[in-house]
């Protein structure tokens, strides 16, 4: 039975919270709370503990599932905590990914444990579905659409500024420019060719919009690049028409196999989420058993979803894989 705790008590971790449920070979031994923990009730009756505590549970969990955010939180925090424990966190900041990993994989190494960061499922699935769509067809173009959904880390980075109160961003594919690459026409496309972004925000009454709507949109590796709408809406029409947190997108190759490239081809890997941090969460229980049992051969360092074997992410036995899967 591997032992998990949560370090953060929000939508992720509360996702993970029911993906635990769903793998018997999992049990959420505690959630860490930088709130009070008095004012911290789980779904299922998990113990609730300060964060300054964690350090009393060095020996009592197997893998930390750290549910912060990319803009502030898993920075400091991924790090920090894997000097202590084996960690897996869910970083999405693509740009900022080889400067994570490098600080990660030296806390990791330099005390014997393991971590694993950047899983979900962009980065995580959607990773590796460039990856082996790329070495299957090495003549070729890889796209990738996000959307039409709510970004978590990018809803967080705006929540970030001073005057927000609340705010939900909306990742939107541009249709022409999908609908180009599915037809293989192959174009290509800048970032703020292929996606908008809609931000719905909440600010307080006497903050300055302008200034917030300023500092969203010239919010470098989240929306400097991109076409980005900002509405400013009351906190009631934000829970009313904003509440759900969905998402999904694709990620497309096109290619040309034979002599003469004759033969074009088109791999596309697509996911439909009704909520982001629920499928997000169960990606990391999933990478979590990876990396549990990678440790368990003595492998430690800080690794990515490319350095995970297949075999590692099911509970399942090889031999029943080859016989149910393969």
């Amino acid at each position: 039975m591997m032992k998990i705790a949560v370090y953060g008590y929000g939508n992720l971790g509360r996702g993970v919270e029911c993906a635990v449920r769903q793998n018997p070979d999992t049990e959420l031994v505690a959630v860490f709370t930088r709130r009070d923990p008095a004012a911290v009730k789980t779904l299922t009756g998990v113990p609730v503990y300060s964060a300054n505590d964690i350090l009393s549970f060095r020996d009592k969990i197997d893998v930390l599932i750290i549910c912060g955010g990319s803009a502030t939180d898993l920075p400091e925090m991924t790090p920090q905590l894997a000097r202590y424990f084996n960690v897996i966190d869910s970083f999405d900041t693509h740009a900022r990914i080889p400067e994570h990993f490098a600080n990660v994989n030296a806390a990791a190494s330099e005390n014997g444990h393991i971590a694993l960061i950047s899983a979900g499922w962009d980065p995580g699935m959607f990773s590796i579905s460039r990856l082996y769509a790329s070495a299957i067809l090495p003549d070729g173009n890889d796209y990738t659409f996000w959307g039409r959904g709510v970004s978590q880390g990018h809803s967080d980075a705006i929540r970030r500024i001073k005057g927000v109160i609340d705010a939900r961003q909306y990742t939107v594919p541009v249709p022409a420019a999908l609908e180009a690459v599915r037809n293989g026409e192959n174009p290509t496309l800048s970032t703020r060719e292929k996606h908008t972004r809609e931000c719905y925000v909440v600010a307080e009454e006497s903050a300055d919009k302008a200034a917030i709507e300023a500092e969203i949109k010239n919010m470098p590796n989240y929306f400097a690049d991109y076409d980005t709408t900002v509405h400013f809406i009351s906190l009631e029409e934000l829970k009313r028409d904003h509440s759900g947190i969905p998402h999904g997108g694709c990620v497309i190759r096109t290619g040309k196999t034979g002599l003469n490239g004759e033969c074009s081809h088109v791999i596309e890997y697509s996911l439909k989420l009704d909520s982001n941090p629920q499928f997000t969460s169960s990606a990391l229980v999933a990478f979590a058993r990876a990396i549990n049992k990678m440790y368990t051969r003595g492998i430690t360092g800080c690794k990515t979803v490319f350095d995970i074997a297949p075999v590692d992410l099911s509970p399942l036995s090889a031999e029943e894989l080859r016989a149910h899967m393969l």
